[in-house]
């Protein structure tokens, strides 16, 4: 105990003492990469930057996390997120850039936290190492510079791993049980993606604490009751609330939180799951699908975690589908195909794997020696904590059927504190010659080089030969010369191996960048020369480049009236099949409609763009447009068809009703008025019935119905009615261009009107 208080003492001393000037740079640099140009994106991802707007309206949707200003249907994660959002958003003015800011806090915050996790244990310089490989990993300011989850969640569980690690110096009960709370709420962020820490701290707790088994049990037991209890405290009311007086709960089937949070946002993650209705079916690879889970629509659609990108549907005839992660192409949302490397497949290895090898050398330098009936030192309790961290969670990525780029963030913590501490043990072992671990620095230096080069292989057309060959020179040149020197005492060698630590960082550096470079996706943030197309992948070798990006499509009912032959769809990745799209057969780079018809093979834009809209330019880091509106291709809105339905509302409660969140989500960003989503996020969700909504439009509830495509799931029952029933208004009246060829559900969108007495 005395040896506790001493650690205690000593902690207020170290905070009483002045700042590290070597981390303020570090912390701008962090600030710049997650705070720079975040204004310049207006709309951030609209599907859920539309939720806040609606949550600023009333504490009912603020509570619920409602989609749209009626309260109609809520998005398709927790609130704790949102609340944030929102409250920044209330302070600082409703803006784009009001609710990216709390996640690019976060992101800097997580950069500080790691320095001060790994410093005092590892030392100073581990801190600062860690710290700073925790800032340039290129996926962390990608999605930090967004308003998705992420960023805060992995925020919030290194809040927890603090917790803990207090908990276990100075063996207070209250600390474990405040570490496995914070869990909780960040179950209330995303749900079962923040159990994934859980290993790690289970493990951590029952080796490092000087307790009896039967102590250990029961505090670990009453923590993981709170934590189940704070995780579900707020499911628990929603779902005991009456179902006719809160929205319906998005994404899920039976308008259930916790079937939300163990299906669509739970397992279904992890076999890949991609049913659109209720029922349930796994796609095994390569087979034939005919539907799409509402996932499955996010590149195509709105949000980052709740869109999901219809990109790698084949262009065949018969719609053949690539499964999560299958085939031989780049796996479904370029996540890779499952195996053991997937992490250093590329889609994966260019957002966090850069210094995995020398985390590798690093995990073996650290355990070396070490028994595994102990005893083990501090730095070797909470390597085993980082590891337990680590393993997992690549574990699930290594094999999970359903997951975007972006969520590789929850790698980023171990891994930068293993590149961390690493950094400062193997240095030593190499300094101090003891034998084969002496070995283990410029081996880590050699084989991380090697990545890297391999890495950026696929991108050269973009950055150029000069990056790769000079990183891949230099990290051989260098693991050589320490290899050489190794005997060696002098400021020469210590040059080197500061010099090598540079080489590492030079390149997730500039990808890390690359966000602000050639402009982010708020949708699926990722980081590369690519950044804004939000595919992930090797950029597009198209002629005009600028056609790589995926947002600033037409807004419902307007029309390019561009010919077909020039409004190909371009790959996502350098194919040079004649513009095909990877994944499958093309019809000359054309993407085929989603809903089976042909059209020539290009693609129905879900939410009711042209289907002979040209790929958008608003993104590229060329753009002219000084305000981004990148929360996704329908992020527009046609002013008259705006006009026309606000001069012919008689007192609805709804704007017009739509089939997805696609169409409303500008809308309600726009005005602020209720837009019905009927079918919620991706149109699958089984919300409305016919009675339902003849009910709605009795009550003079809704009118103006715009339908773009078959609808989805339940849904086409409720379509079919609609244009049974209706009264199609003339595209003239509400078209900001008219165009004939692009009438009906199969073109940009028709707007109907039912009344009923």
């Amino acid at each position: 105990m005395k040896h506790m208080n001493s650690e205690v003492k000593e902690e207020r001393t170290s905070n009483k003492k002045r700042i590290d000037l070597f981390l303020v740079p570090i912390v701008l640099i962090a600030a710049f990469l997650n705070l720079f140009k975040i204004w310049t994106d207006e709309y951030a991802n609209a599907y859920y930057t539309a939720a806040v707007k609606s949550m600023l309206q009333s504490f009912h949707n603020f509570f619920y996390a409602s989609f749209d200003p009626g309260g109609y249907v809520t998005i398709d994660k927790p609130p704790v997120v949102f609340w944030i959002q929102t409250i920044s958003a209330k302070i600082f003015g409703f803006h784009g850039w009001s609710v990216i800011l709390p996640q690019a806090l976060a992101g800097i915050g997580s950069v500080l936290l790691l320095y001060v996790l790994v410093k005092r244990t590892f030392g100073v310089w581990a801190g600062r190492f860690a710290a700073l490989a925790m800032a340039l990993t290129p996926i962390v300011p990608a999605v930090s510079r967004t308003n998705n989850i992420d960023s805060m969640l992995v925020f919030t569980l290194l809040v927890a791993t603090w917790m803990l690690f207090r908990a276990v110096r100075t063996a207070k009960f209250g600390w474990v049980l405040a570490a496995f709370a914070m869990i909780g709420v960040a179950f209330n962020m995303k749900m079962l993606q923040a159990y994934m820490v859980l290993p790690a701290f289970y493990v951590f707790y029952v080796v490092a604490t000087k307790i009896t088994w039967k102590k250990k049990i029961s505090f670990l037991t009453t923590a993981t009751v709170l934590m189940l209890a704070v995780s579900v405290s707020w499911a628990v009311v929603v779902d005991s609330n009456s179902a006719d007086k809160r929205p319906y709960m998005g994404s899920s089937q039976t308008n259930s939180v916790l079937e939300l949070a163990f299906g669509y946002n739970g397992i279904n993650r992890l076999t890949g799951n991609t049913s659109v209705t209720g029922s349930s079916h796994k796609q095994p690879a390569q087979t034939q699908q005919q539907t799409a889970s509402s996932e499955t629509k996010q590149n195509s659609n709105s949000s980052a975690d709740s869109s999901q990108s219809s990109n790698q549907r084949k262009s065949s005839s018969s719609q053949k589908m690539q499964a999560p992660g299958g085939g031989n192409q780049n796996g479904m949302f370029n996540t890779g195909n499952p195996g053991p490397f997937r992490l250093f497949q590329k889609g994966l290895s260019d957002q966090i794997s850069w210094l995995l090898p020398f985390v590798i050398f690093s995990i073996v330098g650290l355990f070396a020696g070490v028994k595994f009936k102990g005893p083990y030192t501090t730095k070797q309790k909470e390597s085993l904590f980082w590891l337990a961290w680590l393993l997992p969670v690549a574990v699930f990525f290594s094999i999970a059927g359903f997951f975007h780029q972006y969520y590789l963030i929850m790698l980023a913590p171990p891994i930068a504190a293993f590149a961390g501490a690493g950094a400062v043990a193997l240095w030593s072992m190499y300094k101090q010659h003891n034998g084969w671990k002496s070995w283990l620095l410029p081996g880590g230096i050699l084989t991380t080089a090697a990545l890297q080069v391999y890495i950026m292989s696929p991108y050269v057309s973009s950055i150029g030969v000069a990056p790769i060959a000079g990183v891949g020179a230099l990290g051989v040149i260098l693991a050589l010369v320490l290899a050489v020197r190794k005997q060696r005492k002098n400021s020469l060698t210590n040059y080197l191996g500061a010099a090598a630590m540079v080489v590492l960082l030079a390149m997730p550096a500039y990808w890390a960048m690359t966000p602000i470079i050639y402009g982010g996706n708020s949708m699926l943030p990722s980081a590369g020369p690519d950044s804004s197309s939000g595919m992930g992948g090797p950029p597009s070798t198209a002629t005009n480049s600028k056609q790589s990006g995926f947002n600033g499509m037409q807004p419902p009912g307007s029309s390019s009236g561009n010919s077909s032959s020039n409004n190909q769809m371009q790959p996502p990745s350098g194919s040079s099949n004649g513009g095909q799209m990877s994944g499958g057969s093309s019809n000359n780079g054309q993407m085929q409609s989603p809903s089976g018809s042909s059209n020539s093979g290009q693609m129905q834009m879900p939410g009711g763009s042209s289907n002979n809209s040209q790929m958008p330019n608003s993104f590229s880091s060329k753009s002219s447009s000084s305000k981004r509106k990148s929360g996704g291709m329908n992020a527009e809105v046609n002013q008259k068809l705006l006009n026309y339905l606000t001069k012919n509302n008689t007192g609805e409660k709804y704007l017009f009703a739509t089939t997805d969140s696609t169409s409303a989500a500008p809308y309600i960003i726009k005005t602020g008025k209720p837009v019905m989503a009927m079918g919620g996020f991706s149109g699958s969700d089984p919300i409305l019935t016919v009675s339902k909504l003849k009910a709605l439009i009795k009550k003079g509830e809704v009118k103006y119905f715009y339908l773009s495509g078959m609808g989805k799931g339940g849904q086409s029952d409720v379509i079919t009615w609609i244009k049974e029933n209706s009264k199609e208004i003339p595209s003239s009246k509400w078209q900001s261009t008219s165009s004939s060829a692009q009438q009906g559900p199969s073109g940009n969108g028709t707007l109907y009107e039912i009344t009923l007495k």
